[in-house]
């Protein structure tokens, strides 16, 4: 039997946003005139809506509510329609709805990232506005999850097989939208209630400057926080002496290697000054006075990395605050998103001088010395910082001329001491695989070398030597290493090679391992392979001369300057003859020559016995120049040298 009404057309939920404006419908069919009521629910709460006696029911948004309508005949015969959720959307980001919005999926609420004890329940949320309202269906490592299609995920009981990544599709008949991917850890990453997926830190210090008085503590201070950002579990990338081109290179790479959840750290030791607000490092090659195209603006550089959806942006400032050219133009930096992951340390506080500390061959910022008592601290890194601050404070040294400052909206208790739980993609490891592995050569004497590559810095590295026992055969064995070919790397190489570090790199490693010690500096700038020469002078007991031996090797550029090779590196060295273990490559030829004279004293590559006794020619009087702004800071990679790769 036919019944007396049937609806035809049923209202549909929708999801919108505060103040849209939108009409629900409701459509019936009967065997006589109909009459039509709405109605709407808030709450517990359901009333009839005075005037609602159309088909159509127009609303501006204003509150999530349900509706449905009834529909009544002449004979009292009545029946409802479907209850329809109006979804209201009060806080909407920037840009959505889209202009011409026609009711496709729009994404208002991406889930989060979770880190879960087996056995305890998980939940992930996302929010989407679609006219009608979007359904849902979610997804565990790209495959679909049957019962899982609702707004809300959840799972009672987690397993550790539950940890993945997870993201959900929002589709309604106009199309479908993705929210972002997030990773779930379920039981693997401890009790602690905030972990990062990666730790990558870019450590930028600038010391002998071309047209400004040079620097002492940057060496020592990027050295040390590289030791203490490694055990906290950082991948760390350290420079020195970078000029325009090299800073923006460097910075492009750090970059492009943050992601979701990243912890970041950027730190920065050299000249600087700060405008209204906005603060900027000074290169190596910038000419006095500074000119804005000479230098780089830190505050573009936090933009870049709140991009990247990190979890903790960290940028520690060691340099002076002293304005200059008030009148000067601002450079243009979009306002930063309010995603509560960034912390700012500034060595000094404003229109104001960070100072070193003379601490024997070094020195030490002031800023460093409390930081690196602090640092390993397992607490929130402002808690941390505000310690380094009162020590600052504290310090008589520095009453009165220099006071730390810290700038944050870190809204969660994220401390770099926070296990790290990696995400499972696939990623560049940074900072890794900068170490070439121990070479053994032999001497047609028989006489076995251990060649070992030392990197301080990851532009700086030493080749040390090391004669291996038994020498019976033997006496008064010495090594030289030097370099042969008179290149313009060689020049480089000499005007770049830094006084002191070889101190350094005796506090890490033991006295005998560094007996014959070669500096290998601004590895940046390197544009062809390096050859190295190293002799073995020795006394052979049945004639009692003197004689030398000598191995050549070639140290292939794309291994000393990987950091900043390009793609035509890469693909120049494929056309050569296939590298041996290491890297390394040992020419066949072996040169014997016999010197009866004997050999003076030997000395290292950089022209200086272990540990240097050479004065520093460097100063650390404060300067005071005509800076201007900063203009756009070039991100794409830059070939740090003279020529320019292809594309």
């Amino acid at each position: 039997m036919q019944e007396a009404i049937a609806i035809t057309e049923q209202p549909v939920s929708v999801s919108v946003p505060v103040g849209y404006s939108f009409t629900l419908r409701c459509r019936a069919q009967g065997r006589t005139s109909l009459q039509y009521q709405w109605f709407c629910q808030y709450q517990s709460d359901c009333r009839l809506i005075p005037g609602a006696t159309s088909q159509d029911l127009p609303i501006i948004a204003e509150q999530t509510q349900l509706y449905t309508c009834r529909v009544n005949d002449l004979h009292r015969n009545a029946v409802f329609s479907d209850w329809v959720k109006v979804e209201v959307h009060q806080c909407v980001a920037r840009g959505l709805p889209p202009q011409l919005w026609q009711g496709e999926p729009v994404i208002v609420l991406n889930p989060s990232e979770q880190r879960v004890e087996v056995g305890q329940p998980l939940q992930l949320q996302c929010a989407a506005m679609g006219v009608p309202a979007p359904s849902y269906q979610w997804y565990r490592n790209g495959n679909l999850l049957e019962h899982q299609k609702r707004k809300k995920l959840w799972i009672t009981h987690t397993k550790v097989s539950d940890s993945g990544t997870y993201l959900c599709c929002a589709s309604n008949r106009h199309g479908e939208h993705w929210t972002n991917a997030v990773d779930v850890h379920i039981g693997t990453c401890g009790s602690g209630k905030f972990f990062a997926t990666g730790k990558i830190a870019l450590l930028v210090g600038n010391n002998r400057y071309q047209h400004h008085p040079n620097l002492m503590a940057p060496v020592r201070d990027v050295f040390e926080l590289s030791h203490l950002l490694k055990h906290l579990g950082f991948q760390v990338v350290s420079l020195l002496d970078l000029n325009k081109a090299e800073m923006a290179t460097a910075v492009s790479r750090f970059l492009q290697l943050l992601g979701k959840g990243v912890y970041a750290v950027f730190y920065y030791a050299g000249h600087g000054y700060e405008h209204l607000g906005r603060n900027y490092m000074v290169p190596v090659d910038a000419p006095q006075p500074y000119a804005p195209e000479n230098c780089i603006s830190v505050q573009k550089i936090l933009q870049k990395m709140q991009q990247q959806q990190t979890a903790l942006n960290i940028i520690l400032l060691d340099t002076c605050r002293k304005w200059y050219n008030p009148g000067c133009a601002l450079s243009q930096v979009q306002p930063l998103e309010p995603w509560g992951n960034t912390v700012y340390g500034y060595s000094t506080s404003e229109d104001a001088e960070a100072y070193e500390l003379q601490d024997g061959e070094f020195s030490s910022g002031i800023f460093m010395k409390y930081l690196k008592k602090h640092i390993l601290q397992e607490k929130k890194v402002t808690h941390m910082l505000e310690d380094v601050l009162e020590d600052i404070g504290r310090d008589p040294l520095v009453t009165g001329k220099q006071v730390m400052e810290i700038k944050h909206t870190l809204k969660e208790a994220r401390s770099l001491t926070d296990p790290i739980c990696p995400s499972g993609a696939a990623t560049e490891h940074w900072g890794r695989g900068q170490e070439l592995p121990s070479k053994t050569v032999t001497f047609p004497c028989g006489a076995r070398v251990e060649l070992h590559f030392l990197r301080l810095f990851s532009n700086l590295m030493f080749v040390c030597a090391k004669p291996q026992p038994p020498l019976a055969h033997i006496t008064d064995p010495q090594l030289l290493l030097h370099q042969l070919a008179e290149t313009d790397d060689v020049a480089i190489q000499r005007e770049s090679c830094l006084d002191h570090v070889e101190t350094l790199l005796a506090s890490v490693y033991k006295r005998e391992e560094l007996d014959c010690v070669f500096q290998l500096c601004a590895l940046q700038k390197i544009q062809t392979d390096v050859v190295l020469q190293l002799d073995l002078h020795y006394i052979r007991p049945s004639t009692k001369q003197r004689t030398c031996e000598s191995l050549q090797m070639t140290l292939h550029k794309s291994l000393l300057r990987q950091f900043f090779s390009q793609r035509n590196d890469s693909q120049a060295d494929s056309q050569r003859a296939p590298a041996r273990p290491g890297g390394v490559c040992l020419q066949d030829a072996l040169v014997l020559s016999t010197d009866p004279k004997g050999q003076g004293p030997l000395s290292t590559g950089s022209g200086h016995s272990l540990p240097s006794s050479t004065p520093s020619a460097f100063s650390s009087e404060p300067e005071e120049n005509d800076e201007s702004d900063l203009g756009e800071l070039c991100l794409a990679p830059l070939r740090a040298g003279p020529e320019q790769d292809g594309p």
